[in-house]
């Protein structure tokens, strides 16, 4: 199993080309399960979750080929390689447990299975063990729309013979995952839907945007209330996926930790407003030009700070574990209460290994700044939490080796190559 080594105590100046955002990345492949043409999708970041899921894809019918290059091209300003899908018939409908299992999105599949063709049988989910994550919301909302929904020995068996038909639908929690799903779902739907207190993260918007290229009548993206005329049918369209704003925070925050300068490119800034008005009130430098964002840490004053993740516009959970470590170097306590995952908080123990000093109550963390991490054995999760130890090592002390990384790869493309490529001293171990 694949390890990082990474010597901290190196600054980090240079730039990082910014990846096509994974969570936009995985409802847009899946949103081509609507439609027989071919949706050309730019700017596909190459991660384990890519693959998995056009294997499941595969599984149910999709023809996909790719140009470009396989993985991230670390000198090239804009990265990613061009991914086109075709599904002229649902060959399958099954989604089977062995692949459905190791990532959440692939549950995503029913409910454009539903639209189209009115049957799917879906294992329930998996992905990261950071909570239970629970697909009520989306099984509801299908109920709404018409389908009929049965539990049987791990899989979802939903059927919708007459097709789906628009409802009003109000989610008691934000949910983004229920909200792709819904919104794919009901493009084909009859007759009018209404989604009421929607998520509204760019990674939604990005999908109607799409969805709209290929023919949907959708609108309110971005608000808690988006309204969906169902159409008949979908048609081809091309989509860029917008830059990840969980990797450009991740990056920030490391420089923000290690002392230095980056520049990150391909970034909207916009989206990652949030955050980087937290980092700007610990004492950041953080300064957008175009599509560009300059972050700059001369100092080592970080200050101490308070924040709650909470869903779109608010401090994002996908955040949060990164913020955490970069929390350690602030000179005084800082807070973190999650609001989001009942149990994300399983990097606490491993940034403990580290040297730092946290204290948990509930869902709060309390974190007591310190003035220096030391390197040590510390193992992955989680998928953002594998992020936040490798960030943690770059400012401790003497060597660190992360394992368990096959989380790693899941979200962030090539992330070795671009910490080298700024002074970092950091290596993949293969066994």
């Amino acid at each position: 199993m694949d390890r990082i080594k990474i010597i901290g105590g190196s600054k980090l100046i240079g730039s990082i080309p910014i990846s096509g955002a994974k969570n936009a990345a995985l409802p847009l492949m899946i949103a081509s399960l609507l439609s027989e043409g071919t949706l050309t999708l730019k700017n596909i970041p190459h991660l384990a979750d890519i693959t998995l899921l056009s294997r499941i894809l595969g599984d149910l019918g999709a023809n996909i080929t790719i140009d470009g290059r396989g993985s991230q091209g670390v000198d090239d300003e804009i990265s990613g390689v061009t991914m086109h899908i075709n599904v002229p018939k649902i060959s399958n409908f099954f989604a089977k447990y062995e692949l459905v299992s190791k990532m959440r999105a692939g549950f995503w599949v029913i409910g454009p299975l539903l639209a189209r063709t009115g049957r799917a049988k879906v294992s329930l989910p998996g992905g990261c063990a950071i909570g239970t994550r629970p697909v009520d919301l989306h099984l509801k909302a299908l109920q709404e729309l018409g389908a009929d929904i049965k539990l049987e020995d791990g899989y979802v068996n939903a059927a919708a013979p007459n097709g789906l038909k628009g409802a009003r639908i109000k989610f008691p929690k934000v949910s983004v995952g229920a909200t792709h799903n819904i919104l794919m779902a009901s493009t084909l739907a009859s007759g009018q839907t209404i989604i009421e207190n929607a998520a509204k993260e760019p990674e939604v918007v990005d999908l109607v945007r799409c969805l709209r290229a290929m023919g949907a009548n959708i609108e309110g993206e971005g608000t808690s209330v988006i309204n969906i005329e169902g159409v008949t049918q979908l048609n081809s369209a091309e989509h860029t996926v917008l830059p990840d704003r969980i990797e450009a925070g991740t990056y920030a925050m490391a420089v923000a930790m290690t002392g230095g300068s980056l520049t990150l490119m391909n970034v909207n800034g916009k989206n990652l407003q949030y955050p980087l008005n937290i980092m700007k009130a610990m004492g950041v430098e953080c300064l957008e030009h175009s599509n560009n964002l300059h972050i700059t840490q001369s100092n080592n004053n970080l200050k101490p700070i308070d924040i709650e993740t909470n869903p779109y516009p608010g401090f994002p959970t996908d955040l949060q574990a990164q913020i955490m470590a970069m929390m350690t170097q602030a000179d005084g306590l800082s807070r973190i209460r999650e609001t989001i995952f009942e149990n994300r908080f399983m990097h606490v123990q491993e940034l403990a290994r580290l040297g730092a000093d946290i204290t948990l109550d509930g869902d709060m963390a309390i974190i007591k700044g310190v003035t220096k991490l030391q390197g040590a054995q510390v193992m992955a999760t989680d998928l953002r939490a594998s992020v936040s130890l490798v960030i943690a090592a770059l400012a401790a002390k003497g060597e660190t080796i992360v394992n368990r990384v096959y989380h790693l790869d899941r979200g962030f493309e090539d992330i070795e190559k671009k910490l080298s490529r700024c002074g970092a001293i950091i290596e993949r171990l293969t066994d």
